[in-house]
């Protein structure tokens, strides 16, 4: 049975040939999915010919293994590339289950992303509120682009949506963290938020998001 990396590489230079229309597109794409590592986001960008880039990009996702090829081929599958290359049309319907079987008895062995969350931070948190957010925006500053596309895994594609959109700042924030609370939609609680705003590069100060995980912050 042929495994989702090596469908992928079955597929290299189809895949090449379309994507190469936008390479870019596709970069920011795999890239708010964390497909690629930080260099090799960055030995992607480097590249200036389209054609160059999408092959590296290829050549990097397969070499990190079954997990982010299988993360690609479902990027794929998603209604802004299926837009943006019409010819993935091939892969809409592809049944990706046998393809993913290694990638599931995997996954099994690393804990899930919620499940290493405590318990209170699940089930005793409420959903953020548009007050909440509002007020979290408000202490984002000129770094939410960065926030948006690391910390909330936005695409650059919306960021750029949204920055059009909103003159404004703090309108721009908020209606960045909205998007998230929609797409997140029950998982969008006070405490998965302040979490996601508590860690790595872009760690926002606590005086500014503690309130969502203070006791009363349900009634802000």
């Amino acid at each position: 049975m042929m495994d989702v990396t090596q469908f992928l590489r079955s597929q290299k230079v189809k895949l090449i040939d379309i994507l190469s229309a936008d390479a870019d597109f596709v970069l920011q794409h795999a890239d708010s999915c964390s497909l690629l590592s930080s260099s090799g986001y960055e030995q992607v960008k480097a590249c200036r010919i389209p054609s160059e880039k999408v092959t590296e990009l290829l050549d990097h996702i397969i070499q990190r293994g079954p997990v982010s090829a299988q993360g690609l081929l479902e990027l794929l599958k998603e209604p802004p590339l299926q837009e943006t290359f019409p010819m993935l049309y091939v892969l809409k319907d592809l049944q990706v289950s046998s393809l993913a079987s290694d990638t599931q008895r995997k996954r099994k062995s690393v804990p899930d992303v919620e499940e290493t969350k405590p318990k209170q931070m699940r089930s005793s948190y409420p959903i953020v509120t548009e007050k909440q957010l509002m007020t979290v925006a408000r202490g984002v500053g000129r770094s939410w682009r960065e926030i948006g596309r690391l910390a909330l895994e936005i695409p650059n594609v919306k960021l750029e949506q949204i920055e059009e959109d909103h003159p404004n700042l703090v309108e721009r924030v908020f209606a960045m963290l909205n998007y998230w609370k929609i797409r997140q939609r029950e998982k969008a609680t006070t405490a998965y938020l302040h979490a996601l705003l508590s860690q790595d590069d872009w760690a926002l100060p606590p005086e500014r998001i503690d309130f969502l995980i203070e006791s009363d912050s349900g009634h802000l």
